[in-house]
């Protein structure tokens, strides 16, 4: 009778054992539902969230407001955002006290001044200023520009073409690689 009770109880222990695993399995699978629904959840709800604070970041960009910086915006691309013009920047920048347009960074708040945006057209010179006194009718009257000690592509644009915003021309005519990067003695071809 020994034998007998032996097997059955070996049978009984084999059957707890399964249902015992059968418990932590279905435990398990109940948990990893749980956590992977939840997830889920939280991951849409972030994606909701972040377009939530993009629409709100960009209604926001109005002349007169607070603007929230966001991640890749740079003081132009809120400038276009904000005036319909990227020229705009360097208005954001003074009434913020930017020194640098790359002084920005995500999150930090700007205020966005009342200003009239700017259009790449001919700029006006105070009489009397050099740019003035050299730049009169909007074209080059020489084909060709000699740097200077303390020119940038901006100030020749000024000087050559009455109009600043042409330093691109002269970048791209010149096939410049870095416009911030010119030397006195460079010579450069200025577009008509």
């Amino acid at each position: 009778m020994a034998k007998a009770d032996t097997e059955e109880q070996l049978s009984e222990s084999y059957i707890s054992v399964g249902l015992g695993l059968l418990v932590v399995v279905v435990v398990g699978i109940l948990l990893y539902n749980y956590f992977t629904q939840k997830g889920n959840k939280s991951a849409e709800e972030k994606t909701s969230e972040a377009e939530k604070i993009a629409q709100e970041a960009t209604v926001s960009a109005k002349p007169g407001s607070t603007y929230t910086v966001q991640k890749g915006d740079t003081l132009w691309s809120i400038s276009e955002n904000s005036f319909k013009s990227g020229y705009n920047w360097s208005d954001i920048a003074k009434a913020n006290n930017l020194t640098s347009p790359d002084q920005i960074e995500e999150g930090q708040k700007l205020v966005i001044p009342e200003a009239s945006p700017i259009s790449p057209t001919a700029t006006e010179t105070p009489a009397g200023s050099p740019v003035a006194a050299t730049a009169t009718t909007g074209t080059p009257s020489e084909s060709s520009y000699t740097v200077v000690i303390g020119d940038s592509l901006w100030n020749i644009a000024c000087k050559t073409y009455n109009d600043c915003y042409a330093w691109t021309k002269i970048a791209q005519a010149n096939k410049l690689v870095n416009p911030n990067l010119i030397h006195p003695g460079n010579v450069f071809s200025l577009p008509r």
